[in-house]
């Protein structure tokens, strides 16, 4: 068929136009490209962004971030920049300064840093600086966290009566506890007051679980604490308060005696609870403590706390439970038993029972507000049960509270769920035979048929 001169001027034409709507796309795309920029984390736990608590904290930082990278290498520059465009992408002033250490000798003596390895990473934010080992999001995020906490936060633990230990290393130490408060930002420090009165600048006092009797003297150097402003957690076992009962009073609570039992057997055959006086909680009081927890926590021979007065308040404190066991349990006051029966008559009290309550009053003379939480258990932030559901996480929303840092939070990475394989001993021994023998076996068997056919055609 032979085209006249119209009908391929029209074809030249439609190509032309073609090709320019095409360049005007190429080049409109590039634009956009150049101006915008859209990314999509479709990763399992979304591990190529930051988690929820970095970008909380982001946006608490009213200052500048400059993180300054000393490395040589290339490769390691690259993955740098990488990890940090995702704070730059959050906060706009997080500034990322690449330094050659052979180079940058005058910066490099002023933030301190030796080169004892390829790379060194140093985060400057409110005219301070910290040193970091690496640039992954739990260290930039935590070494954030320190550098804008206020200063003077000094925790002290009682110790010389039994406490529990932060430095110890059984399964009652508070080891775990103390590494991540350090990690927070805390001072911490054991002060036994048969040696030393509490240092001036104690921010919160703790006083974990006493097994022995306090002198008077040192009832009388904690309520002089409280009766100045002073912050107090106090976790009480069930049983004595060794001299301590004049601080329950004072803040208006009552401890009861005995254990709590959980009789919740459906509950705890899901949770895998085998003793009835580990009492689980799946539920929480709205409270600015409780607010970020969202699953159950674990605490092991617990006792109940009620208020002496029915407006829960006395001396001024206003308190308000933080949780409470089952509806299905109570207050055993006869002792753990094989066989346990609620008897009201002989002064078990019937669930739900507080286990947990938050104080505060305003404080004379000062501004802000006076915090104290009194838990009727320790165990739960021991090494022994602080990894069990959120106790970990209850336990450093409870410190945060108790120094005034409400909004500040603790930055933890969980890894990806598909970064990682677990296969039980039936599904490995299926494998290892399918990939030694079978499969080698279907080879061979592939191999004689194809011989086999070729033999005889």
């Amino acid at each position: 068929m032979k085209l006249s001169s119209q009908s391929r001027l029209q074809l030249s034409v439609q190509r032309f136009i073609f090709l320019l709507l095409f360049l005007s796309i190429i080049g409109m795309l590039a634009w956009v490209s150049n101006h915008y920029n859209q990314q999509f984390d479709l990763t399992a736990n979304k591990r190529h962004s930051l988690s929820e608590g970095s970008v909380e904290l982001l946006n608490k930082l009213d200052k500048p971030v400059t993180i300054n990278a000393y490395t040589t290498d290339d490769v390691t520059r690259q993955a740098i920049q990488e990890i940090i465009a995702r704070y730059q992408r959050i906060k706009p002033d997080f500034h990322l300064r690449l330094l050659n250490p052979d180079i940058d000798i005058d910066q490099i003596q002023k933030d301190g840093v030796v080169m004892n390895k390829p790379f060194a990473f140093v985060v400057h934010y409110n005219n301070r600086l910290e040193i970091i080992d690496s640039l992954s999001e739990q260290a930039i995020s935590n070494a954030l966290l320190r550098l804008n906490r206020r200063d003077n936060q000094q925790v002290v633990f009682l110790s010389g009566h039994g406490e529990r230990d932060i430095n110890g290393t059984d399964n009652r130490a508070y080891s775990t506890l103390k590494q991540k408060l350090v990690e927070m930002g805390f001072n911490l420090q054991s002060v036994n007051l048969l040696e030393q009165p509490l240092p001036e600048n104690t921010k919160l006092l703790v006083i974990a679980a006493p097994s022995h009797q306090y002198l008077e003297g040192e009832v009388k150097h904690v309520t002089d604490f409280i009766d100045n402003g002073g912050n107090v957690l106090w976790l009480v076992d069930p049983g004595k308060l060794y001299g301590l009962d004049k601080i329950a009073t004072s803040l208006g609570l009552q401890l009861q005696s005995g254990i709590i039992i959980d009789n919740d057997t459906e509950l705890r055959k899901t949770l895998n609870i085998q003793h009835p006086g580990i009492i689980p909680v799946t539920a929480y009081f709205p409270h600015i403590i409780t607010q970020t927890i969202r699953y159950n926590t674990l605490f092991p021979l617990a006792r109940g706390i009620s208020p002496l007065s029915n407006d829960n308040t006395v001396n001024n404190w206003q308190a308000e439970a933080l949780f409470s066991s089952g509806a299905k349990s109570w207050s055993e006051t006869g002792g753990l038993q094989e066989e346990m029966v609620f008897d009201s008559s002989a002064g078990d009290v019937a669930g739900p029972v507080a286990i947990a309550v938050a104080l505060h009053r305003e404080k004379e003379n000062q501004a802000g507000s006076q915090r104290v939480v009194v838990i009727g258990d320790s165990d739960f932030l021991s090494d022994a049960y602080i990894g069990a559901g959120a106790n970990l996480n209850l336990g450093l929303n409870i410190f945060n509270w108790l120094i005034g840092d409400d909004d500040f939070i603790s930055v933890e990475v969980k890894p990806a769920a598909d970064t990682r394989l677990n296969l039980s001993e039936t599904q490995l021994v299926v494998i290892g035979f399918g990939f030694l023998l079978v499969i080698p076996l279907l080879l061979l068997v592939a191999g004689f048929r194809i011989w086999y056919v070729r033999k005889n055609r």
